[in-house]
């Protein structure tokens, strides 16, 4: 009989194909906010997914979360929103250079908050493969090297602020919850949609008189597959991984970015594009098979002096 795929392996796919499909969303999210504006953009991603998965929980029954659970979901709404809001009006005001560049910093940042929270730093080798991630990134999206800052990207390095303390607080707050999982994203959906429609204000209805066919495409793929197939995944997966396994996978989005620029876009890419392409690659493999390799030390039982004594005598 053909061996099943371990758990393990199917999250990884998982948290790989939610940085595919947000790697394909720069596409589309230009599209969408120069036809309709960044803040109905926004607005509109978030109606639609959360119309979406309130119909399938609706179907499914799904109960949701009450008490501290529902306290959970509304501030990961919150950060959610924000991580989005500020990533989409950075990129709107930078380069894709500096954006590439700069939100790949969550993947520095999550490390370092998951072993401040649970007081067990990762091995050193760990932290040499994200850096190394995040060289490949800068090797990937530089052309003609770094410009001065600007406003967009300080948008964009608070978005990778806040989604490294999105992704590890949505590890800790709701591992060994029994909450649903697609109620608890179906939460965060309704408080994204709330937050930038307000934002939005009366842009929005104008927005939506204005969309043609390929404006509404670009809503149904962001609403849809950018968040809730990746919102769900994403959740799903840090409740069985740890935040910095989840960010180390998810930080080959840059390297799905510039496929679709190719496929779609028309864009080149050099010899150094592709090595960092690469080096992006290669970290993520290394530094998620360093992490597991310290998750399972931290849940093996420390040797007591019967066990000690034990293998003693076998030896002997």
């Amino acid at each position: 009989m053909p061996r099943r795929p371990s758990p393990d392996l199917l999250v990884d796919v998982l948290l790989v194909a939610v940085a595919a499909v947000w790697g394909a969303s720069f596409v589309a999210a230009k599209g969408l906010a120069l036809e309709a504006g960044v803040a109905p953009a926004v607005a509109l991603r978030f109606i639609v997914a959360a119309i979406a998965l309130g119909v399938i929980c609706a179907a499914r029954r799904e109960r949701m979360p009450r008490g501290r659970g529902l306290a959970v979901a509304v501030v990961l709404g919150f950060s959610q929103a924000a991580i989005i809001g500020l990533e989409t009006w950075g990129v709107h005001l930078t380069s894709a250079t500096n954006a590439g560049l700069l939100i790949s910093l969550a993947l520095i940042l999550t490390p370092v908050l998951e072993s401040l929270a649970a007081r067990s730093w990762l091995p050193r080798s760990y932290f040499v493969a994200a850096v190394a991630a995040v060289v490949g990134v800068a090797l990937l999206v530089s052309d003609g090297g770094l410009r001065m800052p600007t406003a967009g990207d300080a948008l964009v390095i608070a978005a990778a602020v806040v989604r490294a303390f999105h992704v590890t607080a949505s590890a800790r707050l709701t591992r060994d919850r029994r909450d649903s999982t697609l109620a608890v994203v179906l939460v965060q959906l309704i408080v994204c949609a709330a937050v930038s429609s307000v934002v939005a204000g009366g842009e929005l209805p104008a927005a939506v008189m204005r969309l043609d066919g390929s404006g509404w495409a670009n809503v149904l793929f962001l609403g849809l597959m950018c968040s809730v197939f990746a919102f769900v995944v994403q959740l799903w997966a840090v409740r069985r991984t740890s935040a910095t396994r989840a960010s180390i996978l998810m930080g080959t989005e840059p390297v799905w970015a510039l496929s679709v620029g190719i496929l779609l876009g028309g864009e080149s890419v050099g010899i150094v594009g592709l090595l960092g392409a690469a080096l992006i690659v290669a970290a993520s493999y290394a530094g998620q098979a360093i992490e597991r390799r310290h998750r399972r030390r931290a849940l093996e039982p420390p040797p007591t002096a019967t066990t000690g004594a034990a293998e003693l005598r076998s030896v002997t």
